[in-house]
């Protein structure tokens, strides 16, 4: 005999409940997905100025290791190094929108980002219950870089100890990401002899991304993504798409770099890049396990229909 129950109503509370059991369910599919997958991370912006975003962002990478996923943090720190030079009352310019580093700010940039802003973060992290540890890309050689010569028109520019990427050795991330601790990186290089440089924490990211083959860059900004010229969030972009509202004037301005590197990072092998709003909580979860997403995704070709 058919069984005629129907399911009572619910409603307050128990419906609440049911509303977040679904949510769970929804991203069950994105979950199975990406285990075992290495999720790189360039963490920046308001999210690591802002206390509550800041306790966001550390509950969802800790969320991502439990759950079997593999992220590895990129970090940078432009704020910190701004105060301390305020303190030690070192002017601060720009060449081309990279800082100028000379002898002296090296040595402070150094000193804010691996014994400040990345120490930080691990603590972070790790009272979340996460095990992080924090390294540069003087650890183990990680990064190896030179001194930047040329703008990225070939122009010649000098801007002191700021480092252009030649190498990323990835055994230390490997060995770390592999052994349940989240890496998270400060973006110092080293020379061939020993130097240190500072280098732009998004090309750090998208560099360690290429040579680890990870599935997704995330790139945490204070903007929603990338705009069209009505002001309307872009969800997805390809080569192709990605060339015509640069052509069009949709995509201006700073975006330009930000948009070639993130598909540059994509023609070399990372699956996904995703621009996102590091300003709303939880954006890291939203972005990889709800259906819609709530940023941009850069990929290399268009879906099939």
């Amino acid at each position: 005999m058919a069984d005629n129950k129907i399911m009572p109503n619910v409603t307050g509370e128990m419906q609440n409940k049911i509303d977040r059991a679904s949510i769970l369910i929804e991203a069950l599919p994105y979950i199975r997905k990406l285990r075992g997958q290495t999720i790189v991370i360039k963490y920046g912006g308001n999210a690591m100025v802002n206390e509550d975003l800041k306790q966001s962002v550390m509950d969802d990478i800790t969320l991502l290791k439990y759950i079997g996923i593999n992220p590895i943090l990129v970090h940078g720190g432009g704020p910190d190094i701004n105060n301390m030079l305020k303190r030690v009352n070192v002017e601060s310019h720009f060449v081309n929108g990279l800082r100028y580093t000379d002898e002296e700010t090296m040595g402070i940039a150094q000193m804010v980002l691996i014994g400040k802003t990345n120490k930080e973060i691990v603590s972070n992290l790790n009272s979340k219950g996460a095990k992080a540890i924090g390294i540069c890309g003087i650890d183990g050689n990680l990064i190896v870089a030179e001194k930047m010569t040329e703008d990225a028109s070939g122009n010649p520019i000098d801007v002191g100890y700021v480092g252009k990427i030649r190498k990323i050795n990835t055994h230390v991330i490997e060995m770390l990401a592999n052994d349940e601790y989240i890496p998270v990186i400060a973006p110092i290089g080293v020379g061939r002899d020993g130097e240190s440089y500072n280098i732009n924490a998004d090309t750090v990211a998208a560099e360690v991304a290429i040579a680890l083959k990870a599935s997704k860059l995330i790139t945490l900004t204070d903007v929603p993504g990338v705009l069209d010229g009505a002001g309307s969030l872009i969800s997805i972009l390809d080569e192709e798409s990605i060339a015509d509202y640069i052509a069009d004037g949709a995509i201006t301005g700073g975006m330009i770099p930000k948009i070639e590197g993130c598909l540059d990072t994509v023609t070399r092998g990372v699956n996904r890049a995703h621009i996102i709003d590091g300003r709303i909580p939880h954006s890291i979860i939203l972005e990889l396990f709800t259906s819609k997403g709530i940023g941009t995704m850069i990929i290399k070709e268009k879906r099939d229909k």
